[in-house]
Order: C-alpha cells, then sequence, then structure tokens
C-alpha cells in the first residue's frame, strides 16, 4: 500500500490502483484529437457545417461510412473514381494512423447536422 499526503490527511493506496491511475494517464496522453486534426490539415479546404473549396463534414458523414473516409484519406487520387467524383484536388495527407481514425470519427460527429 502506497500513503499519500492530499491537504494534509494521510490517505492510504492500493498499488493496483495507483498503478491503474498511471496508466489511465499515460493513455489519455496518447489520445488523438480529432478536431485538432480537423485545425490543422484539413480547415483549410473544409469546414464542419458549411461548404468551402471541398465539402463539409456534414455532407461527407452523410454519405460515406468510417473506412471510406479514411480510404480516402490515404489515397485521394485512386479513391475519387469509385465515389463517383469526376477530379480529386485533395491533396495526400502524411497523417498518422491514429490522426486519420481521429479525424474520420471527428467527420462522422457531424452526421445529420
Amino acid at each position: 500500500m502506497a500513503r499519500i499526503i492530499y491537504k494534509g490527511k494521510e490517505i492510504i493506496m492500493k498499488k493496483s490502483i495507483l498503478i491503474s491511475l498511471a496508466l489511465t494517464s499515460l493513455l489519455s496522453a496518447n489520445e488523438v484529437d480529432g478536431k485538432v486534426v480537423f485545425e490543422t490539415y484539413c480547415w483549410g479546404c473544409h469546414h464542419q457545417i458549411s461548404e468551402a473549396f471541398g465539402p463539409s463534414f456534414t455532407e461527407i458523414a452523410s454519405k460515406r461510412s468510417y473506412d471510406e473516409i479514411q480510404a480516402y484519406i490515404l489515397d485521394p487520387e485512386s479513391m475519387y473514381k469509385a465515389f463517383g467524383y469526376k477530379r480529386t484536388v485533395m491533396t495526400k495527407l502524411e497523417l498518422t494512423d491514429k490522426e486519420r481514425e481521429a479525424v474520420a470519427k471527428y467527420i462522422l460527429s457531424y452526421k445529420g447536422k
């Protein structure tokens, strides 16, 4: 057991609780925020609810699945025909898997908005 002083009171915690708290902190520090990825890489061409240079996230979310969004982000040049577009101007983004997954989830959060 570990003894911790908090606000002048001694708190006794089991090591397993301390380890769980440490792991939770570590895991949450590694999470990627889809909104931050959007603001960093996507905002120049896409907006959440209004048309910009590219379609809005509400439009994308209403037409595309999680896997389709990720596939398009990975390789827009080979996906645009599969989606029925005449051309694509989207650049290939060099995102990590976690960034791509996070932004895809963020895009889908606008479904129905």
